[in-house]
């Protein structure tokens, strides 16, 4: 009988975990460390800088009462500061997408921030009413643009399994600013008279321009996507997402199309509230500054979590059924808060928070969406014009609301945000599934 003990196997060369196993991107921060620290850098700038952004756009619909005071306006004159806003702000992003193609995201970033923070503050020195609309409209050149430039740099850095929720939480800093606007706002009317309390809240609109030294030293863009869009002779090119498929080739024209009507209904159901919530508050149910300010932090409360949890859904769900859901949802809310009977306080407080959730759950699969829509090379342009085009077209819901608050009151022209909504269902009937797609 042989004594000689048998062979031992060799060791597994293979390391990988098991199925099971949890990896660095797990949990319910593993979207944030799969960035890695660049792209950690990048998420934390494209986030203050939408944060800022929502600020410096929200210190005109907190101050609209004020103004309209100041100025003698009537409600259509109001609505027609969005509408310019809103419509200059297509011209901007376009621009953007342009210029983020072509020299770089960072770069495009930092232009758009000095813009907005810019005209914003000079909005605070205006001596007429032409005057504020001229310069509310220059501010649009950088609010049009900064959103869908930083939504890029950070869809960039992130993976296919993570990316709808990293896009939604940038889209949750949106939520930040409004907080922080409202904050300053019931501040500032509280302690200044109203006809230097608006201006003062525009003067804050500053603040971004420190965003831009950071920026400078501290973000960069993606390498593989740098490179990638360097080498495509196409790079910002307006042809190129207007092309139409030729020869069994697809192109990008029908993708155009689709995508800015998403984006105009979206967009007109959420401007029409951003915009006149506050002054439906204030005028239609008698609300006081720092009333005003209690009802609209349910409001922004959940506005914040629907984009935490619409950046998971999208992910979950896919990224047209998680618009689908949320359209549906928001123009229900939106029939409701408008027909709460007078007396019922309580229940407009109450409904603030899913009318905020659904309104802006809806957004957290537009960052990826539209970045996964276009190829790297022209990725700025088409995202910069869909998504402000919409803004643009979108511009004439609170419009439409102002004329129509003359006759039907705040309260119920709001209903008419309802009809975006509509919109943006229809529009994803021509539009592809884009989850799971990795970007070069």
């Amino acid at each position: 009988m042989s004594t000689t003990p048998p062979p031992r196997s060799a060791p597994s060369t293979d390391v990988r975990p098991a199925r099971d196993e949890p990896t660095a991107e797990d949990g319910p921060f593993g979207w944030l460390r799969a960035l890695g620290p660049r792209g950690r850098r990048a998420f934390a700038g494209a986030f203050g800088g939408y944060a800022l952004d929502s600020y410096d756009y929200f210190t005109l619909p907190l101050s609209m009462v004020a103004l309209s005071a100041y100025f003698g306006l009537n409600s259509g004159q109001t609505g027609l500061f969005t509408t310019v806003t809103l419509v200059v702000s297509a011209v901007g992003g376009a621009a953007a997408g342009v210029i983020a193609d072509r020299v770089g995201r960072v770069r495009a970033l930092m232009i758009t921030v000095i813009t907005y923070a810019v005209f914003t503050v000079a909005c605070g020195f205006a001596p007429t009413y032409e005057t504020l609309l001229v310069f509310r409209a220059l501010q649009g050149l950088g609010f049009g643009g900064e959103w869908a430039v930083g939504a890029i740099l950070v869809a960039e850095y992130t993976s296919a399994r993570h990316r709808g929720r990293t896009l939604g939480a940038i889209q949750s800093s949106w939520a930040v600013g409004w907080g922080l606007a409202a904050i300053v706002y019931t501040l500032v009317f509280s302690f200044a008279d109203d006809d230097l309390a608006w201006r003062i809240m525009f003067w804050t609109g500053a603040l971004p321009a420190l965003l831009v030294v950071w920026l400078r030293r501290q973000v960069h863009d993606a390498p593989a996507a740098t490179a990638a869009r360097e080498q495509d002779p196409r790079r910002g090119s307006f042809a190129a997402i207007f092309r139409p498929g030729r020869d069994g080739a697809p192109g990008l024209l029908r993708t155009t199309l689709f995508a800015s009507l998403l984006s105009t209904g979206v967009q007109g159901g959420y401007y029409t509230l951003a915009t006149w919530v506050p002054t439906y508050l204030k005028s239609d149910r008698g609300l006081s500054v720092v009333g005003t300010g209690g009802y609209l932090t349910f409001l922004i409360s959940g506005a914040f979590l629907g984009y935490l949890t619409g950046g998971h859904l999208t992910d979950r769900l896919g990224r047209r059924n998680n618009i689908w859901l949320f359209a549906l949802l928001s123009a229900l809310c939106i029939l409701a808060y408008a027909n709460i009977p007078h007396g019922a306080n309580t229940l407009l407080l109450v409904l603030g928070f899913p009318l905020g959730f659904c309104m802006s759950a809806i957004f957290s699969g537009f960052g990826s969406y539209l970045s996964e829509l276009y190829p790297t090379a022209v990725r700025g342009t088409g995202q910069g014009f869909t998504y402000n085009t919409g803004r643009a077209v979108g511009a004439v819901f609170p419009t439409l609301v102002g004329f129509l608050a003359d006759s039907w009151g705040v309260g119920g022209a709001l209903v008419f945000g309802a009809i975006g909504y509509g919109l943006a269902a229809l529009a994803l009937l021509g539009l592809p599934e884009t989850r799971g797609k990795e970007l070069a």
